[in-house]
């Protein structure tokens, strides 16, 4: 495998991957954020180049450093032929099979060959898949490849003019000292791996939020190193009064504005949740989310 370092051939990639959507979001959300200062450290492995098949995104060893740290221990793939992946996959000096680690793509066809290469090194796999929803939108502006380099934190915030009188709550972005908060609620947190975690998420990346009476935050949605939007939550006595909705509007809308890649996944989908989707122009895309958790023996929890 190449390593692409250089930002021309960085946006090259970038443009290349436009034709490659929904299939290559993960990765091409991913080269968007290294093209813009690269908070998270990573970087970019290609089979080839400028012809390729295979383009990898994994974080720089240095940040590695923790074999537990399936949050930051994470390759995002995208294949031209997921069918012959398995043979790259091998290689360990592209992928640490001694640390816990999560493989992200979203080709199901890439299932064979992660599971081959995992086998073939004695790892135990959990996979699991969720429903992945685009926007229109997303799509009509990302085909014209018109992103440039620059700060995220160059840009502005997201706009803070909706607020409800009646609620008294304020949109907002979520600040590093909301991480805990987060962390909190977040399901597949609540340990101190997943805080670090959030707290450079929030720190480097868009995010948003609803602020209550009390100036604290009681909506909010991120977004992770592959311009994957997430970790959305309510509290409770706020839930079905459409403040999620609305907070999911007025992020969508600054990112198209900034040009930032951006979409969603979801375990549960219900048809009240899917009709919200598809009513303000999303839908399901047919490629779905997969996500291959990959443990050594020597740390397999079950």
């Amino acid at each position: 495998m190449i390593l692409l370092n250089n930002s021309q051939k960085l946006l090259t990639l970038y443009k290349s991957l436009a034709s490659s959507i929904p299939e290559s979001l993960k990765v091409y959300g991913s080269v968007y954020h290294i093209n813009h200062g690269n908070p998270f450290n990573m970087e970019v492995l290609v089979d080839s180049w400028p012809e390729y098949q295979m383009v990898i995104i994994r974080p720089q060893k240095q940040e590695m450093t923790d074999d537990m740290d399936s949050y930051t221990n994470v390759y995002r793939i995208f294949s031209k032929e997921p069918q012959k992946s398995q043979e790259v996959l091998k290689n360990c000096e592209i992928i640490n099979w001694k640390q816990k680690l999560r493989i992200q793509g979203l080709q199901e066809s890439l299932d064979e060959g992660i599971r081959a290469a995992a086998f073939s090194k004695s790892v135990k796999i959990e996979y699991s898949r969720a429903v992945l929803f685009i926007t229109e939108d997303f799509l009509n502006l990302h085909a014209s490849n018109k992103s440039k380099f620059g700060s995220w934190a160059e840009t502005g915030q997201p706009a803070d003019e909706f607020e409800s009188e009646t609620l008294n709550l304020k949109c907002a972005q979520l600040d590093v000292s909301h991480s805990g908060l987060v962390n909190d609620k977040w399901n597949l947190g609540k340990n101190e791996r997943s805080l670090c975690y959030i707290k450079r998420c929030i720190g480097a990346l868009p995010t948003a939020c609803m602020l209550g009476p009390e100036g604290v935050p009681i909506s909010w949605l991120t977004m992770d190193p592959s311009s994957e939007a997430g970790m959305a939550y309510s509290m409770e006595k706020y839930r079905s009064r459409g403040i999620m909705v609305q907070l999911m509007l007025r992020f969508m809308k600054y990112l198209l504005q900034k040009n930032i890649p951006y979409y969603f996944s979801t375990l549960d989908v219900n048809e009240k949740y899917r009709r919200v989707v598809e009513q303000y122009g999303g839908f399901e895309a047919s490629c779905g989310w997969h996500q291959w958790t990959c443990y050594p023996q020597n740390l397999v929890p079950f």
